[in-house]
């Protein structure tokens, strides 16, 4: 296929730029999806890509890899390979012959701490331009693996030979294809100027220190991504609007007129959707057009995408629905990848498939959709178990580290103790506290189930309890509570605790909210106050309305309580 053919085809994007105090977001639309999104937030300054003056800390020669203070919270991570040397022995030396600690040494951020980890830094540097990265002193000329003419990579391979000293080192860019060699000159230029003021800086900067920050979100994105496919670029914030003209001036001037600021009647991202999917983006079950949905499950070592059929079942065959189910999935997966910043090694379980020739299928349609994929992807191959394996560069937090954070409850597992596994350690908490306690009573509050479970039916579990302890136990369930909690409201005599347990008298009239249907008896329903329950009497179809009741019966675990009549023009009802 032609060059000028491929571009035809390509997809056009539309970049939005949403901008608020704490966060600039911008979201990447192909073919009216969303298949990127990139944050930026205030307390959070990028690491990756900056270069800084560091101090070794220690070396671990077992490791091959040595801490590096650079003056984050967490030391940075340098593995033996990631150091320059002058030679071609990298990687042959062990790493305590070539660090020391106490050693300072200028290295760049290659990755951004993540959980407990720090950076992962190299001392080989390299600064990104419009259409060329500098490597001080790599000494080779790259091309990127998305210019596919023949022709203009080596083109482009002359150029860059030309331009650079022997120590130096350029990778060419994608947006260097079709430009003129003056244009790369002046790139390079820029960016020699650029590497000489970081070496100054650092003669008299003390170490550990920044020396260098990639520039923000918005210009990170039209230096990296400005092409002739981006139909439009999207800001809503005057201020940024006016920076991202300015530096189109200098990236790409014929490109400027893409760039529009919005004025647009509600916030932008919520007249495209952009709110909406990040939403779905963030949930474990993503729905296909055919029915059926993919289940994404991430953990620390991998990410698991599982494929189902769900609704879908479809119109001639089992080996046709299947088939369409699974090019389906693999258009999705290709766009969850991007947009959940799904990274490191990623395992999908497509719906078994009889043919090899479907197989193929499906693992083709997955290697074409993931060629727009700005990081590198490598698609592996269907294993012995019929499992599909990909592996994604890992730079920067995905999108549910982002936006999300591990349940403190469930410290990440997403699942907590059953009702009645924390009833039977709520019972076993009780024993602890109340062995060799002279209290007559205590009042328990924990959530409603669980409360449900430890009084029994009738009460039943409730009073074996109290024989066993030889104690008065309250409960009280309160909504508020998480399903995981117990806490001891009072303790004391049981004068002191009932006072505190029963905030109802028998004859009181108050209003109350009736919150559910009486689960034993439909016609009652339940309020409650202070997590006591009250049982009012006629209320099961009256639910979230407010009545006021009079209690006509108090127990330790729940009073009963009737509607009081109203009169309207002298009439009872």
């Amino acid at each position: 296929m032609s060059k000028r053919k491929k571009k035809k085809e390509a997809k056009k994007k539309e970049i939005l730029v949403s901008v608020e105090n704490l966060q600039t977001r911008a979201a990447v639309i192909e073919d009216g999806k969303l298949v990127e999104m990139y944050v930026e937030r205030t307390l959070h300054q990028q690491v990756a890509g900056g270069i800084y003056k560091g101090i070794v800390k220690n070396v671990l020669p077992g490791m091959q890899a040595a801490f590096v203070d650079i003056g984050l919270e967490r030391n940075a991570f340098l593995y033996v390979d990631d150091i320059q040397t002058q030679n071609k022995t990298k990687g042959k030396a062990r790493i305590s012959e070539m660090l020391k600690p106490g050693q300072q040494l200028i290295v760049q951020a290659l990755k951004e701490p993540m959980g407990t980890k720090g950076a992962k830094i190299t001392s080989q540097l390299s600064i990104p331009g419009r259409y060329l990265v500098y490597m001080p002193d790599a000494g080779y000329t790259g091309i990127s693996r998305r210019i596919e003419s023949d022709a203009e990579r080596e083109r482009l391979r002359e150029i860059a030979e030309r331009l650079r000293k022997p120590h130096e080192g350029l990778i060419v860019r994608t947006a260097a294809e079709g430009q003129k060699e003056r244009e790369l000159k002046r790139d390079l230029v820029f960016l020699r100027k650029l590497y000489n003021k970081i070496k100054k800086k650092a003669k008299k900067t003390k170490a550990p220190a920044l020396l260098y920050r990639d520039h923000d979100l918005v210009y990170r994105l039209m230096r990296d991504t400005l092409s002739e496919d981006i139909a439009s670029i999207q800001i809503d914030s005057e201020a940024v609007y006016k920076k991202i003209v300015e530096a189109a001036r200098t990236l790409s001037p014929r490109l400027r007129k893409q760039v529009s600021l919005y004025t647009g009647k509600g916030p932008l991202f919520e007249k495209y959707g952009i709110e909406q999917e990040l939403a779905k983006a963030l949930k474990r079950r993503v729905w296909l057009d055919c029915g059926g949905y993919l289940v994404v499950d991430q953990t620390e070592a991998l990410t698991v995408i599982d494929v189902n059929t769900g609704k879908f079942v479809g119109s001639t065959d089992l080996a046709s629905t299947v088939l369409k189910t699974n090019l389906q999935a693999a258009e999705e997966i290709a766009r969850q990848l991007r947009l959940r910043n799904l990274t490191g090694i990623i395992i999908v379980d497509f719906i078994d498939m009889d043919t090899d020739e479907d197989r193929k299928l499906v693992l083709k349609k997955l290697e074409e959709l993931v060629e727009a994929d700005r990081v590198k992807t490598n698609i592996l191959g269907f294993t012995r178990l019929g499992l599909v394996e990909i592996t994604r560069k890992k730079v920067q937090e995905g999108l549910g580290e982002v936006f999300q954070k591990s349940c403190p409850y469930c410290e990440g597992t997403g699942r907590i103790l059953s009702e009645e596994s924390m009833a039977i350690q709520v019972e076993r908490q009780l024993r602890q506290f109340l062995a060799h306690s002279t209290m007559e009573a205590v009042l328990i509050g924990v959530h409603p189930q669980v409360a449900a479970m430890l009084i029994g039916s009738g009460g039943s579990n409730l009073a074996r309890l109290e024989e066993e302890l030889n104690k008065k136990i309250y409960i009280k369930g309160c909504d508020a509570f998480h399903a995981e909690e117990m806490k001891i409201i009072s303790a004391g005599t049981r004068k002191e605790v009932e006072k505190a347990a029963l905030p109802v008298e028998v004859g009181e009239k108050l209003e109350v909210t009736i919150e559910q249907p009486h689960l034993a008896n439909k016609q009652n329903g339940i309020a409650r106050l202070e997590g006591y329950i009250i049982d009012v009497e006629g209320a099961g179809k009256k639910l979230g309305q407010t009545l006021t009741v009079e209690i006509v019966k108090r127990t330790r675990t729940y009073a009963r309580a009737k509607i009081c009549s109203k009169e309207v023009g002298g009439q009872k009802q």
